[in-house]
């Protein structure tokens, strides 16, 4: 009974053991399958299949290091494929595009730092983009209180975020300009024709203080006799200011919202009356020694600090100096391009040996017999040597039929990024130690070195803005050949194969350099003396053996861009730097105002005289007159006479007259007599709708006094509905002959309307 049992067990464990043989051979067959169609597919471009197979036949074969190393390698490239276009398309701003590459790479490796970090960035940058959307769409709605908010959150966590600090900046510098809106903007944009020659400063400066109603004030040393010449046709306030400072050597500071003093332009005055800012730049990218460097030639800067630890420079100048140095660091400021090179290099190496024949002994060895003692022979034994003790030994024949034909790559496929104009450098293989003895009477001495034999490559690429990169270079392969060894040494002969070159190539574009080949033909004949030359029948008497080894290296090497060179804006390449005195803008930028009708529903314009301020207001020297009809119908031409009185000579007189172009229509405006006979100069032109400007100039030293016709202006009614119009002096400013400039009263004339 026990041994029915038993043999029952044993019947059920054979099956179990069988069981479970069969199930492994399966498994291995399985894990075969999917292993090969794992290969297959990755060779077909179907990378995740592929992966997903490799993985299965790891998962079936655990014990198989072939399959985990095939899938192992397989992943990491796919994961650094695929984390480089991520970070490829998060730099082209391509969110969705930088999101899918990186939950690829979370698929295959749910722990990737740099994936993970990718996913975080895009997050945040995706929240700066919408931020600065905010804040330009803020701007527009003229919302300077959201906008600036914004943007101080973007540069909160990016500090040197380009776009928020320009918007930021111009909102600001808008500001600063809409806080001067009521007081010195609006009377720098004043219209103004000046037309004086040979006219002191002080007389230039009342008329422009008169005509703005700005307080100008004078610095002692500042020679108001100084006499100068300026002829200005429908300009502005500020660029007749800036015209007269710039041709004179003066300067100016804006003390309030009405006021501005002019000094001298010298260095002694600069240094009392400019003010003097401190900023401090934070760089990311360049050094702070260079952009120091930078801001000595080409600003100037003076008084500068650079702070190497944390990659700061401080500066104190002007507020010109200043703006001109926030230029420079977004000049210098930028991101440095960076460039990751995929490179293959593959050794092929094809070996054909052909070995055919018959091999015959090729050698009669002759010995005697051993003793039997086992020990030496004497010299009587040797004597009685016959064919009974002595031995022969010839060696065996073989008949050789090899042929064998070999293929092998060695693949090297490292993947290198690197910074622009940086060296690169990869040693795929070994150092070989080389040991040198050195003797001398007292002692010996080794000393060890190390030779480096493989493959070494070195890159050094150079990023262009055109989204091309140059590429210098250098592959290195090395094999030993044999060891040469001595009694105190020990030298290698080493194989080289060396190639250099430089390369310009496009983002993407492959470039295969190939032909670096080495090729070894080698025949050897052993064969019978005589008996191997007969024709046909010496092969029978001989071995022919072939052996032909051919090798090349082939280098592939495509660039991918990570980051390129960041054009700044033109406004930064390119922007005024005053003179080689002085960094104050020369150049004048004003806007002129339009000449351009009034828009069909705009108000009617009237005319008013402008308000001499309260602070410069003085008794008139003299006085305008009107005269014409009292009353015009719709489409009557009319003529209006302006006439001036005063009991001082002048020598100019230029003025503008208002009136409303919705009911008139100035046809021409003629010069009268008071001036006409010496006078050298009139004109008449359209500064804004309902202006006309007028300015008369007399050569004579003695001038002209009394009552004269200053201008007869012929005027159409083309709107009568109004009832009323008038004809109005805006501003006028009698040039007397000795440089003053008189006060007049200003007039207006009343014209009644009929349809």
């Amino acid at each position: 009974m026990s041994f029915s049992v038993l043999n029952s067990r044993n019947a059920s464990y054979g099956r179990r053991i069988t069981l479970l043989t069969t199930l492994l051979c399966l498994a291995g067959c399985a894990a075969q399958t999917a292993y090969r169609d794992g290969r297959r597919m990755l060779n077909e471009g179907n990378v995740t299949t592929g992966l997903s197979k490799l993985k299965e036949a790891s998962d079936l074969a655990p014990e198989s290091a072939e399959y985990r190393m095939a899938y192992l390698n397989a992943r990491d490239a796919t994961v650094g494929n695929r984390l480089t276009a991520a970070e490829l398309a998060l730099t082209a701003k391509d969110f969705a595009e930088a999101e899918r590459h990186y939950q690829q790479v979370l698929a295959l490796d749910g722990r990737h730092p740099r994936a993970i970090a990718g996913m975080q960035s895009i997050i945040t940058e995706r929240r700066r983009t919408a931020l600065y959307a905010d804040a330009e769409q803020a701007w527009k709605k003229q919302d300077a209180d959201m906008a600036q908010s914004r943007l101080r959150s973007i540069l909160a966590e990016q500090p040197n975020h380009a776009p928020a600090q320009a918007l930021l900046r111009e909102i600001e510098e808008k500001l600063s300009q809409r806080s001067l809106q009521s007081g010195l903007a609006t009377a720098y944009r004043k219209p103004i024709t000046v037309q004086y020659k040979d006219t002191s400063l002080k007389t230039l400066f009342d008329l422009i203080a008169r005509t703005s109603g700005l307080n100008i004030l004078f610095d002692k040393d500042v020679r108001t006799d100084q006499r100068t010449s300026i002829f200005l046709k429908n300009s502005t306030v500020e660029s007749a200011i800036n015209m007269i400072l710039l041709s004179n050597q003066l300067e100016q500071r804006v003390l309030d919202a009405n006021t501005i003093l002019i000094y001298p332009d010298t260095q002694a005055k600069r240094k009392d009356y400019q003010p003097v800012m401190v900023r401090t730049f934070y760089l990311s990218n360049a050094e702070a020694k260079a952009v120091a460097a930078t801001m000595k030639t080409i600003i100037r800067a003076k008084d500068i600090v650079v702070d190497e630890k944390l990659n700061m420079v401080m500066l104190r100048d002007s507020p010109d100096v200043i703006r001109q140095a926030e230029k420079l660091v977004a000049l210098h400021d930028l991101p440095e391009p960076e460039v990751m090179l995929e490179v293959e290099v593959l050794e092929v190496k094809r070996t054909k040996l052909m070995e055919l024949g018959v091999r015959w002994p090729d050698q009669l060895n002759f010995s005697p017999l051993q003793s039997g003692t086992g020990g030496k022979l004497t010299i009587r034994q040797l004597r009685n040597l016959n064919q009974d003790t002595i031995t022969g030994d010839i060696g065996s024949i073989s008949i050789n039929t090899k042929d064998q034909n070999t293929d092998t790559n060695l693949l090297a496929n490292p993947r290198i990024r690197t910074h622009n104009r940086e060296k690169a450098k990869i040693l795929i293989g070994s150092k070989v130690p080389v040991i040198t003895s050195t003797l001398s009477t007292s002692f010996a001495s080794e000393s060890v070195s190390y030779i480096e034999v493989g493959l070494k490559l070195e890159v050094e690429p150079t990023i262009y803005p055109d989204d091309e990169v140059s590429i210098k270079t250098s592959l290195e392969v090395s094999n030993i050949l044999k060891t040469i060894e001595t009694k105190s040494s020990r030298a290698y002969e080493i194989g080289t194969r060396t190639a250099s070159a430089v390369l310009r190539l496009r983002d993407g574009e492959n470039q295969v350099l190939a032909g670096l080949i080495n090729n070894e033909d080698r025949r050897t004949i052993n064969q019978v003396p005589l008996l191997g030359d007969v024709p046909l029948l010496g092969r029978l008497f001989g071995s022919h053996n072939n052996d032909n080894a051919k090798t090349e290296i082939v280098l592939s090497i495509t660039p991918r861009l990570i980051r390129n060179v960041r054009r700044p804006d033109a406004n930064v390449l390119e922007f005024e730097s005053g003179t080689d005195s002085s960094f104050r803008r020369t150049r004048i930028e004003t806007s002129t105002p339009p000449l351009t009708s009034a828009a069909p529903n705009a108000q009617p314009i009237v005319p008013k005289p402008i308000e001499v301020p309260e602070a410069i207001a003085t008794k008139p020297d003299s006085t305008f007159r009107w005269s014409g009809p009292d009353s015009a119908a719709q489409g009557r031409t009319i003529e209006f006479q302006l006439r001036y009185q005063g009991d001082q000579a002048i020598n100019g007189l230029p003025l503008v007259i208002g009136y409303d172009p919705k009911v008139l229509e100035i046809v021409k405006v003629d010069e009268g007599d008071f001036l006409k006979t010496k006078g050298e100069t009139v004109f008449n032109t359209q500064l804004e709708p309902g202006q006309v400007a007028l300015n008369t100039l007399l050569s004579s030293a003695t001038g002209a006094k009394g009552e004269g016709l200053v201008a007869t202006v012929t005027a159409k009614v083309i709107n009568a509905e109004a009832g009323q119009t008038q004809l109005s002096v805006l501003s006028a400013t009698p040039q007397s002959v000795d440089g003053r400039s008189l006060v007049p009263a200003l007039s207006a004339f009343q014209l009644k309307l009929a349809p």
